[in-house]
């Protein structure tokens, strides 16, 4: 999945708020986690508020759905 196409779903996902979107979100983050690494992550969750929407923080490690933590 490009980088623009996570965010174009992310943001999605965002607009619509809520617990089964944040779910969403997550396994979006786990596919750019895989194919883009930590930094992109980051930067998605920084750049669509996912940390004041969903409680995301840079950081958090995004791993077959699941946030993991932070390091």
């Amino acid at each position: 999945m490009t980088l623009d196409r996570a965010r174009q779903l992310l943001k999605v996902q965002a607009d619509f708020g809520g617990f089964y979107n944040g779910n969403s979100a997550k396994l979006i983050l786990s596919e750019v986690q895989r194919e883009h690494g930590q930094a992109a992550v980051d930067t998605c969750i920084r750049d669509l508020r996912l940390d004041e929407i969903f409680g995301f923080k840079p950081g958090t490690r995004f791993e077959g759905g699941l946030a993991v933590g932070n390091e």
